[in-house]
């Protein structure tokens, strides 16, 4: 079907006393001559409950917990026993030298979403030297959840006499909080990438505090270390590797928003450990 309109010719030749016909296909006229239907009205939506959004940040805020980086292959290995390491991983991750007692033991809690394994060739090294070492796996993967957890463990063990707590970033923040409640029970601190928090003044402490970072870190970096003098005692040591990164205190990989590692991760694990066995050997 087809419409015929006339039209202004002088809109096209010019000349204002001469009209054309143009025909024009039949669905052009209905959309300018027609009027148009009401639209359809748009389906209700349900209401939205007031449990729905809290519910799914939940469900985010959990799988941001469990979603963690698997633990490397050096760090599964390091979970064996062989004829110098006792390891159990019942519970806590035990790290006992074969043969002798220790008599300094060291606490280690894990950094934020990372799992206790990834920290097994640190204590093991550690444990190789004479140390008891003790990683303690926490709730939802954040120390955070668990920061009196070293009491527990310390408590396990009474034949070890003297102990320290450690951890490595979140993991330090919350071993500075325990050291800080337990001055009774714990006798030096270690912390890898980490630093306490204000609530957890250190200043006036008597006891051992190593401070071990990256130059590299682009987490902790070197510039909140250096501001964290404040909270520690002045003859807390601070103790920077050179080149050394964030992720590289645990064998879990990469983390993003880290500085890239300008050594190896067995070579910042070398000088983590030394640092630390040095201020194992000063505990009281």
């Amino acid at each position: 079907m087809r419409v015929t309109v006339g039209v202004d010719s002088s809109m096209v030749s010019g000349r204002a006393d001469d009209t054309s016909q143009v025909d024009l296909p039949a669905a052009w006229h209905y959309n300018f001559a027609m009027p148009k239907n009401n639209p359809a009205p748009m389906p209700k939506r349900p209401p939205v409950s007031l449990f729905t959004v809290p519910l799914f940040l939940i469900l985010i805020a959990l799988a941001w917990t469990l979603i963690v980086p698997a633990p490397m292959p050096e760090a599964l290995q390091a979970l064996q026993s062989d004829s110098s390491v006792a390891v159990s991983t019942e519970g806590w991750l035990v790290f006992q030298p074969v043969g002798d007692t220790p008599e300094a033991g060291l606490v280690i809690y894990p950094g934020a979403r990372v799992k206790a394994q990834s920290y097994a060739p640190v204590a093991r090294a550690l444990a190789e030297q004479g140390t008891l070492a003790v990683i303690v796996p926490m709730p939802l993967n954040l120390a955070i959840l668990g920061s009196g957890r070293a009491v527990q463990a310390i408590e396990a063990f009474p034949q070890v006499t003297r102990w320290a707590v450690g951890g490595h970033s979140l993991g330090g923040a919350m071993a500075a909080s325990v050291a800080r409640k337990r001055p009774d029970l714990i006798d030096g601190l270690v912390l890898w990438a980490a630093y306490p928090g204000s609530a957890d003044n250190l200043s006036s402490s008597t006891m051992p505090i190593v401070s071990i970072y990256g130059t590299r870190d682009g987490l902790t970096t070197p510039d909140k270390i250096e501001a964290s003098r404040s909270l520690l005692p002045a003859s807390a040591r601070f103790v920077a590797i050179a080149g050394g990164n964030h992720a590289q205190f645990g064998w879990y990989g990469s983390q993003w928003g880290d500085g890239p590692a300008d050594i190896g991760r067995e070579e910042q694990m070398r000088q983590v450990v030394a640092s630390t066995l040095e201020l194992l050997q000063e505990l009281p």
